[in-house]
């Protein structure tokens, strides 16, 4: 037993026999926190049951937590590849008691495990206690056996463990392994501590304290139990490796990306193959969870992530982009124990794929731009620190790479600079990030939610019922009663207002009772499932225990579930159109209009979109019962259910079913379109009546939108829509079907009388106006024996100047020709031309730059024989035509 899926499974197994609820990994987005970009350890998800604002059905319980080290505060992505043990991605196993068993049990079960189930040698082994910590001391002597200068005292707080400045704290155990003579490095505790000759693998947190003040520390009532196990260093030691990434699941991977390259491995570039591998985990984790790759947040530390990989493809010489190539390798070995890399398989490959192939292009401009900055650079110089940072940053270049590039020529980097600009950056981005959870928790919510329990939902069933008023907030505070004319929240014991989730927005409608009345203006969850109704006292005074009618505003309501039954069909026809990649990323359901985002790496065409439309009106045209059964979540997922990636569900879900021609065909026996869902929706689908897709847009890279209508709005929008192209086809004096012809043919008319008067205005620029230095007729004459055509010109567009100059160069035969051309707001355009026979004498580049000067501007660019400039000032058009008389005069001598 030492393959990672089974150390994985033994662990989970072991607990599960000893009496733990066998959880399942939260993702690595947290929910609970708001102080963590990434889930980076296993106590994450319980964060909030060990500080007593959350109950669940279980005391004990087990994980294997995917987690994230890649930003914020923990941020372990330089060291990858280079190291034996630092990773991006890794799996925690741990084991939890919330105020069930404390020291002498978890010992005894961490004991029990290691040296029974992993079959790890007692004399290899040993362990570190708080210093003061006489209790765990005793255990480990009683349970292991471990005679005292085996059980080290750590008097610093690498053995005591805080969740804050207050809270919930206690001393830890941490439990390490001897690897042998062979590796350099002491015990805990002594000098040589930071060799790798003892591995720490097991930290036992023992909660027994909470931290009140900076200076005061007092027992918690009920003592929990929180441990952390790296699968992956468990692996190593159990292999017999050194490394983590001579773990069999890495080496699968290793050879996975060998095999695709078409070479193996060696010496020199083991770290790229590293890298790739760990760099693939912890991205196609990322993805699965929702997150995408951004310039911002979460996803700007994944596009990091992710990149860094492919920069090692490139070191590996990968000749096409790679790393969507591996996806198969990493599903085959971690898609069983985290089935929702199966699921989002498709979509990690295509959004590596983009992302490598926009990062190719990326890396040459990183190239080019290095080669720029330091052309003036001789051997000996220094490159500028700030620059560096620059290309690490923007362009995916880290320091090593920009070093290496320069190191041929004998030039260094300025580290010390780049490493103020890369402090600068850090601090500027520690300053910016202003919380992760995705729910930041109000002080207030939690305390209610425990005093009141959870918000009975009644809404699936009906809009209309009687409730009781459990609890009054204004500005943040519980209070006693809220007055006429006085907002605030209100909770109830039970409610038929939806509180906004899921891309649904709130419910809106009002309570009543004797004497009293409540605007209700919107609906909101907090706590998890504590329903909060904001809105305005109308009549009466409100008070706690209060008997209410409820009402949810029905209309609004009925639009609402329309709009959003709507919405599961458009996505499911999506998937039929465009494929099974597509993604929910959002969404808005509101009763005027639905919004849905979805992953797609291009524009969708009118094609496409019409025929969307179509199988979506086909399905609501089926007028079919739209079914809601509750289920466990794997049988849900088993069952076809598709689920919005990121989202957390559940041991138990709602699934919502609709259509019932894939039914009737066997295709999926719950229905055309399976989702798992907790909004509102219509009893059958012809109760949205119709569909409308009013427009299709792109959001974000590789992200698409498209807002649609349903019933009245979509009848509406039609009518509308019908009245315009009416008064359209009166304008145009024809029917409306003549009408699309008769456009065209007016679009081409103009389109011949834009050329004929562009023609017409050239000629009479040619042929007439404002010149230079008082020459006349053509405009032409003779400086220094050399024919100069010089003009200023109105009426011609920028864009035609090149051409006017083209006709003066044919007209002299031989000579310059300068053409300035004033537009509409006072700026000018000036194109300068020369015959090639004096290309050798007159430089067309030099002569626009002198004019561009003249008109207020800078540079200018061309040929020699032909080059463009402009500039603000068009009323100094004789001046810079001026300027090129003095400069041919000058060159003709």
């Amino acid at each position: 037993m030492s393959g990672v899926n089974e150390i994985r499974s033994t662990f989970l197994n072991f607990f599960g026999e000893n009496g733990h609820e066998i959880v399942s990994s939260s993702p690595l987005v947290p929910r609970n926190d708001p102080t963590l970009m990434f889930t980076n350890a296993g106590m994450v998800q319980f964060k909030n049951v060990f500080t007593g604002v959350e109950k669940r059905p279980y005391k004990r319980a087990t994980t294997s937590q995917k987690c994230v080290r890649a930003g914020g505060k923990h941020n372990d992505l330089d060291n990858v590849g280079y190291t034996a043990r630092h990773l991006t991605f890794f799996e925690m196993l741990g084991n939890f008691s919330f105020g069930d068993y404390f020291k002498e049990r978890a010992i005894e079960l961490a004991w029990n495990l290691i040296t029974r189930e992993f079959g790890l040698k007692k004399d290899k082994l040993l362990v570190t206690v708080y210093h003061n910590d006489d209790d765990a001391a005793g255990f480990w002597k009683k349970i292991a056996g471990f005679s005292d200068d085996r059980i080290i005292r750590i008097a610093t707080s690498d053995n005591f463990w805080a969740m804050g400045d207050t809270g919930p704290c206690g001393p830890c155990s941490e439990i390490f392994i001897d690897r042998g003579e062979h590796v350099w490095g002491g015990p805990p505790g002594s000098p040589e501590e930071d060799g790798d000759r003892f591995l720490e693998f097991w930290n036992l947190v023992f909660m027994q304290f909470e931290q009140v003040t900076p200076t005061e520390r007092v027992d918690l009532p009920r003592p929990s139990i929180d441990t952390g196990m790296g699968l992956e260093r468990m692996a190593a030691i159990l292999q017999g490796v050194e490394s983590v990434f001579e773990t069999d699941m890495f080496r699968q991977l290793i050879e996975a990306t060998a095999s695709a390259l078409g070479h193996g491995p060696s010496q020199d570039n083991i770290a790229s193959y590293r890298v790739i591998a760990d760099h693939l985990r912890a991205s196609s984790f990322l993805i699965s969870d929702g997150v995408l790759p951004s310039n911002e947040g979460r996803g700007y530390v994944l596009r990091r992530i992710m990149r860094r990989a492919m920069r090692h493809a490139q070191l590996l010489s990968a000749k096409d982009p790679l790393m969507h190539r591996l996806v198969w390798a990493l599903v085959r070995e971690m898609g069983q124990a985290y089935p929702e890399l199966v699921r989002a398989e498709s979509l990690i490959e295509e959004t590596l794929r983009l992302e490598e192939t926009r990062f190719r292009k990326t890396l040459e401009r990183g190239l080019s731009i290095l080669d720029e900055k330091s052309s003036s650079l001789k051997k000996g110089d220094m490159f500028d620190g700030d620059t560096a940072f620059t290309l690490y940053d923007t362009y995916g270049f880290p320091l090593d790479l920009t070093q290496d590039a320069l190191r041929n020529r004998g030039i260094g980097v300025d580290v010390a600079s780049f490493t103020d600009a890369m402090e600068r950056q850090r601090a500027k981005a520690r300053a910016a990030w202003a919380g992760s959870g995705d729910t930041a928790t109000e002080n207030v919510w939690f305390p209610l939610r425990e005093k009141l329990g959870a918000t009975e939902f009644l809404g699936y069933e009906t809009e209309t019922t009687e409730g009781a008023v459990a609890a009054l907030v204004q500005d943040g505070k519980e209070v006693a009663s809220l007055k006429p004319g006085e907002s605030g929240a209100v909770v109830l014991n039970q409610t038929p207002f939806y509180a906004e989730s899921g891309g649904q927005v709130g419910d809106t409608g009002m309570m009543s009772g004797e004497g009293v009345k409540f605007r209700v203006t919107d609906t909101q969850k907090k706590a998890g499932d504590l329903f909060v109704h904001l809105g305005t006292v109308e009549q009466g005074t409100l008070k706690p225990g209060t008997a209410l009618l409820l009402e949810v505003d029905h209309a609004r309501r009925a639009s609402i579930r329309a709009h959003h039954s709507a919405t599961h069909l458009l996505h499911e026809a999506l998937r039929q159109v465009l494929g099974d990649h597509i993604a929910q990323r959002g969404s808005l359901v509101a009763p005027d209009r639905l919004r849905f985002d979805f992953v797609h790496p291009k524009p969708i065409t009118p094609g496409e979109l019409a025929r969307v439309e179509d199988i979506a009106n086909s399905v609501v045209l089926e007028n079919d019962e739209v079914t809601t059964r509750l289920m466990a979540v794997d049988d849900a997922r088993d069952a076809g259910a598709r689920a919005l990636f990121g989202e957390k569900y559940g041991d138990e879900v709602r699934v919502v079913s609709m259509g019932k021609t894939a039914r009737e065909h066997g295709a999926n026996a719950l229905g055309w379109s399976v989702e798992l869902c907790g909004g509102t929706h219509v009893r059958r689908t012809g109760d949205i009546g119709l569909i409308s897709v009013t427009s299709e847009s792109a959001v974000a890279s590789g992200v698409r939108r498209i807002e649609a209508l349903t019933g009245n709005h979509a009848r509406k929008h039609a009518n509308d829509t019908m009245a315009l192209a009416r008064t359209a086809a009166t304008e145009l004096r024809s029917t409306l079907d003549e009408m699309p012809a008769r456009i065209a043919a007016l679009m081409e008319e103009r389109k011949k009388l834009e050329r004929d008067l562009s023609d017409a205005r050239k000629r009479l620029a040619m042929g007439g106006g404002a010149s230079s230095g008082g020459a006349a007729g053509t405009g032409v004459r003779e400086v220094a024996n050399v024919k100069l055509l010089a003009r200023a010109v109105e009426g011609v567009e920028t864009k035609d100047l090149k051409s006017l100059v083209d006709d003066g160069k044919k007209q002299i035969g031989s000579g310059v020709v300068a053409i300035v051309g004033i537009t509409e707001d006072g700026k000018a355009g000036i194109v300068v031309g020369v015959t090639s026979d004096l290309t050798g004498k007159f430089n067309a580049v030099e002569l626009v730059r002198k004019a561009s000067e003249a008109l207020g501007g800078k540079g200018g660019g061309g040929r020699p024989d032909m080059a463009q400039a402009g500039g603000p000032d068009g009323a100094k058009a004789d001046a810079a035509l001026a300027a090129i008389e003095k400069a041919v005069a000058g060159a003709g001598r």
